[in-house]
């Protein structure tokens, strides 16, 4: 019984920023879905619109040029994380994406995170084959009538169940993590979600919901009321530096680059993969302003990351201890233009259109 993300033998922030290379990138394969869960941003079509966000698959051309541009870092990422936005299976070239990024030798860990929707021997099978090291599975609801409230979908729940066991016979050294939000289920239901599916998984975990999304009442739209401790059921902690953005980036579904895979409304872009090589949107006096702005304590300044809900309920790493040596450290390594400013709490960046 572990939560999905790894809590054992982090690395200690303080002693290795600003990185080089970042440890983990997210690149999504779809920024779309066919769940419209209430508590998810993706799940409010009108609300995605009037972003202007692209709503599609990534291109199979846009994701090759992002896995090539990982190749100019100094040594390969620790974890490639094919989701964000959207369902990752909407991909029909998921499985070849995971095998090029195998292929390329800049990606140590590949993983995904699924609503469970095509877990067929058809769509696994070749994610499998391609080398998918771990993939996370959503559980909304323990019957079909929970996920018809929650996420407005007609899901066959026992179809679902199927697949997981179909997963676990045939998964190879993939590790299989399922979780659920305990919100969504009866104190009854906590025992049986435990017995329907503990015994096809590696690792599986009761979640709390959170006021993650930035600029996005989750208990006011979904009608959950969120508790008083964390995701992975951790006391709450107040932090002001957001760690996230000294050690990962991600790569939006049309090839948009933002500072934070929250970035549900596109207000924190920082590049633009099909243009410009990662490498140097990494190290972009954007993304540079970015991080200065929270280690100078200004996060609240900022529209977007001020009203972020990871930070005090879902985050494994705190930096706030070591704000005025990571200052310090970082302006003496980093030149930034005075002109450019951190992105965050402007107008969305108008989308380029998707090839």
């Amino acid at each position: 019984m572990k939560p999905r993300i790894n809590l054992d033998d982090r690395t200690a922030l303080e002693t290795v920023i600003p990185l080089e290379t970042p440890f983990i990138v997210f690149i999504d394969p779809a920024s779309s879905c066919n769940f419209k869960c209430t508590f998810c941003p993706t799940g409010h079509r009108q609300l995605i619109a009037d972003t202007g966000r692209y709503q599609g698959a990534m291109k199979y051309d846009v994701f090759t040029k992002a896995i090539d541009d990982l190749g100019a870092f100094g040594k390969p990422i620790k974890v490639l994380r094919m989701y964000k936005d959207g369902e990752p299976f909407l991909n029909k070239r998921l499985a070849d994406m995971i095998a090029y990024a195998k292929k390329s030798g800049y990606v140590d860990y590949i993983d995904t995170t699924t609503n469970g929707t095509f877990l067929t021997p058809e769509r696994l099978g070749p994610v499998i084959e391609a080398g998918l090291d771990k993939i996370n599975i959503s559980v909304d609801g323990m019957t079909r009538e929970t996920y018809q409230e929650f996420t407005g979908f007609d899901f066959d729940f026992d179809k679902f169940v199927e697949g997981v066991k179909w997963l676990d016979a045939n998964k190879g050294d993939m590790e299989v993590s399922i979780k659920i939000p305990g919100e969504l289920i009866t104190e009854a239901q906590r025992q049986e979600f435990f017995d329907t599916f503990g015994d096809y998984c590696d690792r599986i975990f009761i979640e709390n919901f959170a006021p993650c999304w930035p600029e996005f009442d989750v208990e006011e739209r979904s009608g959950i009321k969120i508790g008083d401790v964390g995701i992975y059921q951790q006391a709450l902690k107040p932090t002001d530096t957001c760690p996230y953005i000294f050690y990962a980036m991600s790569v939006n579904a049309d090839g948009l680059v933002s500072s934070c895979f929250l970035d549900w409304g596109r207000k924190l872009i920082i590049g633009d993969v099909r243009t410009t090589p990662l490498s140097q949107i990494w190290t972009s006096d954007a993304m540079n302003a970015l991080r200065l702005q929270h280690l100078e304590g200004r996060r609240c300044e900022n529209k977007v990351c001020g009203s972020c809900g990871q930070l005090t309920h879902c985050l494994p790493d705190n930096i706030d201890d070591h704000r005025e040596m990571l200052l310090e450290r970082f302006r003496e390594k980093v030149t930034i233009n005075p002109a450019v400013k951190a992105p965050g709490g402007l107008k969305p960046m108008a989308p380029i259109a998707a090839e």
